[in-house]
């Protein structure tokens, strides 16, 4: 296995630079992985492929305003900060974008919060710690980080959270979650589709491409995740019952299957709440996920390894030589794929 096998070529044009009106008029490619088939529908469809007795399994995370404009303390140089991991109640790891940002460096946000970098880390990480803590100032200050792919201002910044999103912690919206209408949802769950919660954080690095030859050699991110004790038994009755477990996203697929790794014996799932490190690559066995809801990846990135692992290297290329074919709309604000 190496990391080129997970390449493919993608027209610019391709990259969706605004959401869709509304979120459930983006187009869906199902994949039949038995079948081998491919079938073009609106995402508004999904309930034809889903039945009552499958549970959908979202990612609640809520994108923080994690970007953030500071002066250097005397010199006034500018300086963009993008929070990334929190350590304590002051302490921040961030991603800094200014030149001569070193350690000792006092820096002054725009309200007039200071903060002290503590440490270099690699490249443009360091580590910092602020006066106070900085949650109760980023509705006022901070702003929504978009993909560095996106270039086109968002309208409304609520477009880049999820309807159901409850716990703020993210540096990237779980993108496959965006399609789903508060309406949709209610008319899945008339039709007998549950719906469960758990959460993951999501860190940058999830859209990092893999450098590595080996992708196997590759050091995977860690990201703090939930699965409460209550969502795992709601799998885990699903699954008894003969309910399919539906991930809505890859940041939900990791969840669920590192919950799989404490599940007691006859069950999918355990709860837990710690950082998982886990890395799904072609040859993982699945034990928690039946069917995935997914948007369409960068090449050679962590995420299109894992929709391989789940459908097949092979089967997944095809099927996004055909999105291609298509106009289909990639990535973060592109259409959705369902692997059935």
């Amino acid at each position: 296995m190496k990391t080129s096998d997970f390449d493919y070529e993608l027209p610019s044009e391709l990259i969706a630079q605004t959401p869709i009106e509304p979120r459930d008029a983006s187009r869906l490619l199902v994949l039949d992985r038995q079948a081998g088939s491919i079938a073009h529908h609106k995402f508004h469809d999904i309930g034809d492929y889903l039945k009552s007795g499958d549970l959908l399994v979202v990612n609640q995370t809520r994108v923080l305003r994690a970007r953030l404009y500071a002066r250097k303390v005397p010199t006034g140089g500018r300086v963009e900060i993008l929070l990334l991991n929190q350590k304590d109640d002051l302490t921040w790891q961030v991603l800094v974008g200014g030149k001569g940002v070193t350690s000792g460096k006092r820096l002054e946000l725009e309200n007039g919060l200071q903060m002290e970098v503590i440490a270099q880390l690699a490249g443009s990480h360091r580590m910092v710690r602020f006066e106070q803590p900085i949650e109760g100032f980023l509705e006022q200050i901070g702003h929504v980080p978009l993909p560095p792919y996106i270039n086109t201002p968002l309208a409304d910044s609520e477009r880049y959270q999820t309807v159901y999103a409850r716990d703020s912690g993210s540096a990237a919206a779980p993108t496959a979650g965006l399609h789903f209408t508060a309406q949709l949802i209610e008319k899945l769950k008339d039709r007998g589709v549950g719906l469960s919660t758990v959460t993951l954080h999501v860190g940058l690095d999830t859209f990092a491409p893999v450098t590595e030859a080996d992708p196997q050699d590759h050091k995977i991110h860690t990201e703090w995740c939930r699965l409460s004790a209550e969502t795992a038994q709601t799998i885990n009755k699903t699954r008894k019952n003969g309910g399919r477990i539906v991930a809505v996203g890859t940041t939900s697929v990791r969840v669920l299957e590192t919950g799989a790794q404490s599940a007691a014996s006859g069950n999918a799932v355990g709860a837990f709440e710690n950082p998982s490190d886990l890395f799904i690559l072609p040859g993982h066995t699945f034990r928690a996920v039946d069917t995935l809801i997914t948007n369409f990846h960068l090449p050679r990135s962590s995420l299109l390894m894992l929709v391989s692992a789940f459908a097949g290297r092979e089967r997944i290329l095809d099927a996004y030589q055909t999105a291609i074919q298509e106009g289909y709309r990639f990535y973060s604000f592109g259409d959705a794929m369902l692997i059935i």
